[in-house]
């Protein structure tokens, strides 16, 4: 194995060519100092392919004039990159995002350089910090393995990696970029309180990030011995945290510590993980294996959905056929949190778009693709309560979920049921 190097961005991008598969680690740790040098080989390279978990800050490797030397194909769609995909500029591979790592684990799809962020080494071994997500599987497979190395992202404990895993060393120091949320609505504060009280004292969660998690997570102070085994989490989870609601007392395994994959949200956020040990910033391929979601009894999954129909399925990665996000790792809590003794898997959504639309429809709209099936769907929260689906026929489960419409929509969503 080469010996690693501490070259200049520009040398170390020196090792990519033509044709290849770039991973990049990803939310608010992207080796921007990397893609910066790529760019300035754009007009030497061609058919470079990127592939990561959805990226924060700039994205030239998504943008209309480097077409010729770089596609993007991201296993999740962020803001960045939502017009590229939708205007076919950029593409988008669908995928639970357990399954990323196998992806590259099995040679489904390749990967010839990883360019990934990691803290200064501790005893020869590096951390990848907010964002471990599959850097550890590209880093397995990859030809060449380009290290940034910045003090600014926190040495956190879980899946190290050595330093000399790594084929050239950069080193950055610009800081991770950091994210805040809108404050919650009305309706997500009532969503929260729905949610909170289908969740027992400990009970293991697993939620996302933005203000409707914010909102769950503001309902929950009352609540003991709370677990956390997520992919991700920001700062609505971390006041639980710092409060001693999250303690993670009643965890089977990671009994005390807060698991995740990655993060995004304040410089507070980022600190906390830094040599602590009480958090583990795990591979992918671990947090979100449903085998190993179950094993926490009483794991509660919520997540989001931009719309469910009138029997139960979720479409939360477009809006019709136009890509929005993707399909995360929904799927794979969903079904972990049901295999949980105890759990409850809970889909959590406002009743009405932002422009008066209803979220609850008699039939998803064309297009619109099913990221958690009807045969998967458990709970469904609206700000006017929650409903089991579980069990329940395809009647049974549109009267259900017309009771947590908003008002003004029930009459026209039972009226469609009755002209089917």
């Amino acid at each position: 194995m080469r010996k690693p190097l501490y070259i200049s961005a520009a040398e170390a991008v020196r090792a990519v060519r033509s044709g290849d598969h770039i991973h990049l680690s990803s939310i608010a740790s992207v080796p921007h100092i990397l893609i910066e040098a790529l760019c300035g080989r754009a007009e030497e390279l061609r058919d470079i392919h990127f592939h990561h978990f959805h990226t924060e800050g700039p994205a030239p490797y998504g943008s209309p004039e480097y077409h010729e030397a770089f596609f993007d194909q991201g296993f999740f769609v962020g803001p960045n990159l939502r017009a590229a995909v939708q205007a076919g500029v950029a593409d988008y591979i669908p995928t639970n995002l357990f399954e990323s790592q196998l992806m590259y684990r099995t040679g489904a799809l390749r990967c010839d350089v990883a360019m990934v962020q990691v803290s200064e080494p501790v005893d020869g071994m590096v951390s990848l910090g907010t964002s471990v997500d599959c850097s550890p599987a590209a880093l397995e497979v990859a030809r060449e393995r380009i290290a940034v190395v910045n003090p600014q992202v926190p040495f956190a404990y879980g899946d190290l990696i050595p330093l000399e895993r790594f084929t050239a060393l950069v080193q950055d120091n610009r800081p991770l970029i950091t994210s805040t949320y809108a404050q919650p609505s009305r309706a997500d504060l009532a969503i929260g309180r729905n949610c909170a009280g289908l969740i027992p004292d400990g009970a293991c969660l697993q939620m996302g990030i933005g203000s409707m998690p914010n909102a769950i997570c503001a309902s929950l102070g009352g609540h003991k011995h709370l677990g956390l085994h997520t992919e991700m989490f920001s700062d609505g989870a971390l006041e639980l945290i710092r409060s001693g609601v999250i303690d993670g007392a009643c965890k089977a395994i990671d009994t005390g510590k807060v698991v995740a994959s990655f993060l995004l949200g304040s410089q507070e956020v980022y600190d906390f993980i830094r040599e602590n040990p009480q958090v583990l910033m795990r591979d992918i391929a671990y947090t979100n294996d449903p085998r190993v979601i179950a094993r926490n009894p009483g794991m509660v999954s919520i997540n989001s959905a931009i719309e469910i129909d009138l029997t139960g399925q979720v479409c939360a990665d477009s809006i019709g056929p136009r890509i929005y996000s993707g399909t995360g790792g929904q799927l794979d809590f969903v079904r972990g949190a049901k295999l949980s003794k105890g759990g409850k898997a809970i889909i959590a959504l406002a009743s009405r778009t932002k422009k008066g639309q209803s979220k609850i429809v008699p039939q998803l709209h064309p297009g619109a693709g099913v990221v958690t099936p009807r045969a998967d769907v458990q709970w469904v929260v609206s700000e006017y309560g929650a409903v089991n689906l579980y069990g329940k026929s395809l009647q049974e489960r549109a009267r259900l979920l017309i009771s947590i419409a908003h008002p003004e929509d029930r009459e026209a969503l039972a009226r469609a049921v009755h002209g089917r």
